[in-house]
């Protein structure tokens, strides 16, 4: 799948992602970014492309214990900045 194609797919979802964004926000999450839940989402479609209704569900049943393991492994991996990231 080519970055075109999961730009399309980014923008089709973009209310999903903000709305999941808000909802972290309600839960005390306010440095979540729908850039952090999309990235993290995502990450596991690395070779198949997703049915649309399958990210949209991936999306709305994040819960904030998965976003913050994945936020925290990928800074132990370092393709995150800690000193950068509010939510570490």
């Amino acid at each position: 799948m080519n970055a075109q194609q999961w730009n399309i797919l980014r923008e089709r979802v973009d209310t999903v992602l903000r709305g999941k964004a808000e909802e972290l926000h309600l839960l005390g999450y306010d440095a979540v970014t729908t850039d952090d839940i999309w990235a993290c989402v995502t990450s596991k479609y690395k070779r198949e492309w997703p049915m649309f209704h399958q990210i949209v569900n991936d999306i709305y049943t994040l819960k904030p214990a998965i976003l913050m393991n994945w936020l925290t492994t990928q800074a132990y991996k370092g393709e995150i900045d800690i000193g950068k990231s509010k939510l570490l």
